[in-house]
C-alpha cells in the first residue's frame, strides 16, 4: 500500500574484537568511578542488615576513609569488569538478534538478551572473581581481629584445599540468577522505555534517538531493575564468612533465604535496595546507552 513506510531490516551486529574491547571498557569505566564505591555501600548493608545508610557509609568510612569506598577495586574488581563486561555485551547483542530475527518485539528480544548475556556472565567470569573479592574481605577481617594477614594467593590455595572448585565457586548460583533477572530485566525495560520514547520523539521507524534519549531509557531500565534485591542479599550472605551459631551450615540458595527472613523480615531481604537502584542506574547507562 502507498506510503506505508516498511519496517526497518535487522543488521546483525558484527562479531568483532572490538565489541569485546568496547564491553571490557565500558564496565572498566563503570567500576572505577561510581560503580565500586556503590558496590561497597551495597554489599556493606546486604552483609550487616541492622546497618541503615548512614550507618553503613560510617562502617565504611572507619575501614579506610575514602578509600574504603574502593575496596577490592584493583585488581579483582577490575578484572570482573574488564571480563564480565565483554561477555554480556557480545553474548547479549548476539542473543537479542536471534531472538529479533525470530520475531520477537523489542521487549521480549531485549530480555532474551539480558537473561543470555547474564547467564554466560555468571558462570564464565563470576566464580574466580567472587572468590577474589572473598579473599579481600577475609584479610579486612583478620586485620581487624589482630591476626596475621595471609597474601592473596595463600587464602586463595587454601580455599581450593579445602573445598575445591565448589569452594572457589560458592554462590555461583546465587549470582547467575541475579545476572539472568538483573540483565533480562535490564534490558527489556530499557527497551519498553525506549519504545515509548520513539513513540514520543515520532522516532518510530529506526532512526537513532539522541544521547539524552538513550540515557534516560537506560536510567528506566536499570532503577526498575532492582526489584530482584533479595537475590543479591541471598548472594551475599552465602559468601559471607561472619561468625553466627544461628547460621546454617552449608548454606544453599533456599537457606540463605529462609535464614535472612527468619532474622530480619522481608525488609532484610530489601537491605541496600537504594544504592543498588543508583547503582543499576549507573551500569545500565554504560552498557546500553553507551554501548548500544
Amino acid at each position: 500500500m502507498a506510503g506505508v513506510q516498511a519496517p526497518p531490516k535487522l543488521e546483525k551486529k558484527p562479531v568483532k574484537f572490538s565489541n569485546l574491547l568496547l564491553g571490557a571498557g565500558l564496565n572498566m569505566f563503570e567500576v572505577t568511578t561510581l560503580g565500586q564505591p556503590l558496590e561497597v555501600v551495597k554489599t556493606t548493608m546486604a552483609a550487616n542488615r541492622s546497618d541503615g545508610f548512614m550507618g553503613a557509609m560510617g562502617r565504611i568510612w572507619g575501614r579506610g576513609g575514602v578509600l574504603g569506598f574502593y575496596q577490592g577495586l584493583i585488581p579483582w574488581a577490575w578484572i570482573e569488569a574488564s571480563t564480565k563486561g565483554a561477555v554480556l555485551l557480545f553474548v547479549a547483542s548476539e542473543a537479542e538478534f536471534y531472538a529479533r530475527n525470530a520475531g520477537a518485539s523489542p521487549f521480549v528480544g531485549g530480555i532474551a538478551g539480558g537473561m543470555v548475556g547474564g547467564l554466560a556472565q555468571a558462570y564464565a567470569t563470576m566464580g574466580f572473581c567472587t572468590c577474589m573479592k572473598t579473599v579481600e574481605i577475609t584479610k579486612h577481617k583478620a586485620a581487624a581481629a589482630g591476626e596475621k594477614v595471609p597474601g592473596t594467593m595463600a587464602t586463595f590455595m587454601d580455599i581450593y584445599r579445602r573445598e575445591g572448585v565448589r569452594g572457589i565457586n560458592k554462590g555461583v548460583n546465587a549470582v547467575a540468577m541475579r545476572q539472568v533477572t538483573n540483565w533480562g530485566s535490564r534490558f527489556g525495560l530499557s527497551r519498553v522505555a525506549e519504545t515509548g520514547i520513539r513513540r514520543v520523539s515520532g522516532k518510530e521507524h529506526g532512526e537513532k534517538l539522541g544521547i539524552g534519549e538513550k540515557i534516560m531509557a537506560s536510567a528506566l531500565g536499570g532503577g526498575l531493575s532492582a526489584w530482584n534485591q533479595p537475590i543479591e542479599v541471598v548472594r551475599v550472605e552465602m559468601q559471607s564468612k561472619k561468625e553466627d551459631p544461628k547460621r546454617p551450615k552449608n548454606m544453599t540458595v533456599g537457606k540463605a533465604f529462609r535464614y535472612i527472613y527468619q532474622e530480619n523480615g522481608l525488609k532484610g531481604l530489601y537491605r541496600g535496595v537504594t544504592p543498588r537502584i543508583c547503582l543499576g542506574v549507573w551500569q545500565t547507562i554504560c552498557m546500553v546507552a553507551l554501548g548500544d
